[in-house]
């Protein structure tokens, strides 16, 4: 991909941290996110437990919408948090 590509993507995206754990009970991973705490799913494998996240904070993301309210800004990396990016509203 083109840098100026690659720059109007990232202007089109929002990033945010993501916790990935290894889930206990079950096989597969669980996503969380530290700034949209509401926001909460799972996956078989590391991929499709990060597919999951991406849609699970674009459904919150509506959810806010429909509130008429900002959904929280993204906080920064921490160590162990991995990034999921989202479309910006609008």
């Amino acid at each position: 991909m083109p840098r100026h590509a690659e720059r109007t993507e990232m202007r089109k995206t929002m990033v945010y941290p993501a916790r990935f754990r290894k889930d206990k009970t079950a096989a597969g991973f669980v996503v969380s996110f530290p700034d949209v705490p509401e926001t909460i799913t799972q996956g078989e494998t590391i991929e499709e437990a990060a597919a999951m996240a991406a849609d699970a904070l674009e459904l919150a993301r509506t959810f806010y919408t429909e509130k008429w309210a900002d959904i929280p800004a993204p906080s920064e990396l921490k160590r162990g948090i991995r990034m999921v990016r989202v479309l910006r509203a609008g």
